[in-house]
């Protein structure tokens, strides 16, 4: 947490600063892995692209362990941890990628949009973990490492948020993603040329396009720019309010100029409030995830589904 020291060892608790350090992505200062410039442009690694790997190798090594224990059994009966993977499975295939894309892409769009919940799922979960934070406290205390200590890989870590999915290049990453597919789907159903002919309704009198055709366009670039801003602001809003209210404990204390009403304060606002958001958010990763997921599905059956 961010303190300015002053004379006679008091110290100055800044909360926003404190906040905007535990929710934005690291700085190109604080690289975990410095990388060089190449083209002006800096592919050092930061916190949140440690993050989108960590997430990526997690996925990925959870969900083949599974498959592949389960269809290396003589008699396939799916179980434990792979039970509930097949449940989510069949549940996100049957009542939100069926429905909205049709019998006949359900099995080709399947795997991306299971992808995309499965992602968002672990990131979102993994974010209100507050591993790093244990991590420096067993590094400093344990270990015995400076704080200062800017080259220690552990203190690295300590700059910067957890939770990839609440920054927007990451949300807007995905959202493309989607925009891609979309015109893919439109594509693949219909005809590149009549994919794109499918934005406005045939038979109008030729002034009605002159306005419709603007209002589609921008139609279509609003759904990605959709998915990019609901993702993360939700999941930014969620650890800034749990953030503030613990922040009570030490403005209380600051402001009293005593521990006890920091402790005070932390006892009887601070600790429930934020037990009980962090308990709402459990339930926002879900729904976050689950979103996306269905506004995905939505998107790419409304270019293959043509309706007007």
């Amino acid at each position: 947490m961010s303190a300015t020291e002053h004379g006679g060892g008091t110290s100055e608790f800044d909360a926003g600063e404190t906040i905007l350090h535990h929710v934005s992505n690291s700085s190109i200062d604080h690289p975990i892995l410095e990388l060089p410039t190449i083209f002006g442009i800096n592919f050092s690694v930061t916190k949140h692209v440690f993050m989108l790997w960590l997430v990526a190798a997690l996925v990925f090594t959870v969900i083949t362990w599974a498959v592949r224990k389960y269809v290396k059994q003589e008699h396939p009966v799916p179980t434990g941890f792979m039970n509930a993977l097949e449940a989510v499975v069949q549940y996100i295939r049957d009542s939100i990628i069926r429905p909205n894309v049709g019998e006949k892409f359900t099995n080709t769009w399947a795997p991306l949009i299971l992808t995309f919940f499965c992602f968002i799922l672990m990131a979102n979960i993994i974010g209100l973990i507050p591993i790093f934070d244990l991590l420096g406290v067993i590094n400093r205390f344990i270990f015995q490492v400076d704080a200062t200590d800017s080259h220690n890989f552990i203190n690295k870590l300590l700059h910067g948020g957890v939770t990839a999915t609440a920054n927007y290049n990451v949300t807007a990453a995905l959202a493309i993603i989607t925009f891609t597919s979309i015109i893919i789907a439109g594509s693949k159903a219909h005809g590149f040329f009549t994919h794109w002919k499918n934005l406005v309704p045939p038979g109008l009198a030729w002034p009605v396009y002159i306005i419709l055709i603007p209002i589609e366009i921008i139609g279509m670039l609003v759904k990605p720019f959709a998915l990019t801003m609901r993702l993360a602001a939700n999941m930014t809003g969620g650890h800034i309010a749990i953030l503030a209210i613990l922040s009570f404990v030490f403005i209380f204390t600051a402001l009293f100029n005593t521990a006890l009403a920091g402790i005070g304060a932390g006892l009887l606002v601070s600790v429930p409030l934020a037990v009980g958001i962090s308990a709402l958010e459990i339930i926002v990763v879900l729904v976050q995830a689950y979103v996306f997921t269905m506004l995905t599905a939505v998107f790419i059956g409304m270019a293959i589904n043509v309706h007007h």
